[in-house]
């Protein structure tokens, strides 16, 4: 599908307040997703994925100071009132987060915690709130809907209960759905259920998705678009296709290699050596280049690469692009 952007983030950057000083998460991120597409957000823990999230939607810390542009739906949510934005981000976006069970209230059942926002935001009846909410139930695969709507978190599996969390952000057929590593606390089976769950409902409503995760694999499958993050900065984006098949950062290269494959043993799996930096202490020029394995001369440790274009919609933020970055494929 095309059309303008669902959401749209500009130079986007987050600054945390810590008692060892400034930290800076999120460095001058630009990307964007459009309806019924699907964005992944990739790399290691620390690199600004969720943060970058957090902040577009207003879900920062309170301790963060944001800059930047970011538009949802056209209008500019950083300079928004806080209760317009928080108005606009309930009607319109739907979190799915990594841990059912910390985002489902144990004393409350799960169709009342379904509707509670389409309560809020669309002026549903309670007895409106629950058809939506067996309406919802159904629409996700939970069998006997109608029964069930009654029953409380700890009576489902943790499947199900991702589930009841993906029914609770679609409620008010939010334009955009953020899934935070979604599939992570749930098991191989299961993961594919809700990855295919996800792919279906977006088909189907033409939603536009913000998919964060460590999970090359699910990112094969589900993304139209990837933007590897690394050091607070995206380091390589474009069509998940390409990003694959030539990845033209040595990041992207290395989290590739990393992926196990069938019949491959633990032995065999390269690793990344070193640690992702501190937001505290960042490099003055590729925040990758302690760890890089084809770092050149002095610019990878003093100068900040640009952001080039390799192909179509590719760009990689590195001095060295790899050779097969932007082939004809």
């Amino acid at each position: 599908m095309t059309g303008e952007p669902v959401l749209a983030v500009e130079d986007l950057t987050v600054t945390l307040g810590t008692r060892r000083g400034p930290a800076r998460a999120v460095a001058g991120v630009d990307w964007s997703v459009r309806p019924g597409r699907t964005l992944a957000l990739v790399g290691e823990s620390g690199s600004g994925k969720t943060m970058s999230v957090l902040a577009a939607t207003g879900l920062a810390p309170r301790t963060a100071r944001v800059t930047g542009r970011v538009r949802l739906l056209g209008e500019e949510l950083i300079t928004l009132p806080r209760q317009r934005r928080r108005v606009l981000r309930g009607r319109h976006v739907g979190f799915v987060f990594q841990d059912p069970s910390t985002s489902l209230n144990p004393v409350l059942t799960v169709g009342r915690q379904v509707t509670e926002a389409a309560e809020e935001h669309l002026g549903l009846t309670r007895r409106q709130a629950r058809d939506r909410a067996v309406e919802l139930l159904e629409l996700v695969g939970i069998p006997s809907a109608a029964r069930r709507v009654g029953d409380y978190p700890h009576q489902f599996s943790g499947g199900m209960r991702q589930r009841v969390v993906i029914a609770m952000a679609l409620a008010c057929d939010p334009a955009l759905l953020i899934a935070d590593e979604p599939t992570t606390a749930l098991d191989v089976t299961t993961q594919a259920q809700i990855v295919e769950l996800v792919a279906g409902l977006q088909e189907r409503m033409g939603t536009a998705v913000v998919w964060i995760t460590h999970d090359l694999g699910v990112v094969a499958g589900v993304a139209d678009t990837v933007a590897v993050m690394y050091g607070g900065r995206i380091v390589e984006h474009g069509p998940v296709d390409d990003v694959f098949a030539a990845p033209g950062h040595p990041y992207t290269r290395a989290l590739l290699a990393a992926r196990p494959r069938p019949g491959q043993r633990d032995a065999d799996l390269p690793a990344i050596q070193g640690s992702p930096p501190s937001p505290l202490d960042l490099p003055a020029g590729c925040a990758f280049w302690p760890r890089c394995p084809v770092r050149g001369d002095a610019r990878c440790e003093h100068e900040l690469p640009p952001l080039i274009e390799v192909g179509p919609e590719h760009r990689v933020r590195t001095f060295y692009p790899s050779p097969r970055a932007g082939e004809d494929r």
